[in-house]
């Protein structure tokens, strides 16, 4: 508990005096008016070095049968994924690293190509040499629509220069992003708020042409909207000015979809042994009514545990939370038990910049398709 009450007083002062020394202007997006999501899709890329079709076990969207996704290499560590028939402008994508060794992914583009969404991603290790990784990845799409009381849902893409090019919030209130020291910046959801932290969130980093890690540094909730910070470094531990995509659920996946079983955690105690289980009670969601634990697996390594919700194909991502240069990954892929709907993340691994594992805070998010 002192760790974790830590933790939200320094995000807390953290972020009230960046707000303080930021002087620009908020940057806001336009919403369109449709469902939640328009279109979307995750897959998890096992077998990234050669074009091939991921598992099925871990690809699931919107486009219709008997339709898959299909993973292209490019240059090395590098791979454009392709979503089939759900071709569109704007959305996010997140994707995150699943290797027994140090390396983080990136997004570098996205956009339709002919009827399919193509996502290009690049993985590295430390010190910034590319490398093929397996990986998760998931692209959606949303505009402004009904949602239950209650829940929440909003998303950003950044990109120095033109500032917000995509934006949702499902309260139908403005996403600002502001702007501070390089690679630095204050992310507020208007109309999306709360007491205290409920939900997760996602942040990617984007960037097409060097490497890029990104981290939620710090979260403040308040009445009248969700606030986080974004920090991004270079591939050492230079701050770096760079694109980004932030996505907070609250009562739905970080695709905004809302099947029947998924769950999300905010490991915010990493030091503690466990198994334990998150507070407050709201960052540690499971749509069965089960109870997300988590417990030490070795130092930077962490073993979440969902239970009652394991249903193929599924999803898994993580994001950093105040790492600094470092990040995390996912150590090997989710086991799913068909016998007792048990998730079985073995495990969540965080690495300093140089690739140490180190143990630290993380956002840990979870959907099936239905």
């Amino acid at each position: 508990m002192g760790i974790a009450i830590n933790i939200r007083r320094q995000a807390a002062l953290g972020l009230a005096a960046f707000g303080l020394t930021t002087a620009a202007a908020a940057l806001t997006a336009t919403i369109a008016h449709a469902a939640i999501p328009d279109r979307w899709g995750f897959a998890y890329v096992d077998n990234p070095s050669v074009p091939s079709v991921p598992t099925v076990n871990h690809q699931a969207g919107s486009w219709p049968a008997p339709f898959k996704v299909h993973a292209t290499p490019g240059l090395i560590g590098q791979v454009s994924v392709s979503f089939p028939k759900i071709a569109t402008k704007g959305g996010v994508v997140h994707v995150t690293a699943v290797t027994s060794q140090p390396a983080w992914c990136q997004a570098q583009t996205w956009g339709p190509s002919g009827p399919n969404e193509v996502a290009r991603v690049r993985c590295f290790r430390p010190g910034g040499a590319a490398i093929f990784v397996p990986f998760t990845i998931t692209f959606t799409t949303s505009s402004k629509g009904p949602i239950p009381k209650g829940r929440a849902y909003g998303y950003v893409r950044f990109t120095p220069g033109p500032g917000v090019v995509t934006s949702f919030n499902s309260s139908g209130g403005a996403n600002h992003v502001i702007p501070g020291p390089v690679g630095v910046w204050k992310v507020v959801l208007s109309g999306l708020g709360s007491s205290t932290e409920v939900g997760n969130v996602q942040v990617t980093a984007v960037n097409a042409s060097k490497p890029a890690k990104c981290e939620v540094g710090g979260w403040t909730p308040k009445a009248t909207g969700q606030i986080f910070q974004v920090r991004c470094y270079n591939a050492g531990i230079a701050p770096l000015s760079t694109g980004w995509t932030l996505t907070y659920h609250r009562g739905r996946t970080v695709l905004g979809t809302q099947p029947k079983l998924f769950a999300y955690t905010f490991d915010n105690q990493p030091l503690v042994a466990g198994p334990y289980a998150p507070l407050p009670p709201g960052v540690n969601f499971n749509s069965a009514g089960g109870t997300n634990s988590i417990r030490t697996a070795g130092t930077g390594l962490r073993l979440v545990t969902f239970p009652r919700v394991g249903l193929l194909p599924n999803n898994v991502m993580v994001t950093a939370f105040k790492v600094a240069a470092g990040f995390c990954n996912l150590l090997s892929p989710w086991a799913t038990s068909a016998a007792s709907a048990q998730v079985l993340v073995r495990d969540v691994a965080c690495y300093t910049a140089s690739g140490t594992l180190k143990s630290q805070a993380t956002f840990v998010t979870y959907a099936s398709r239905s």
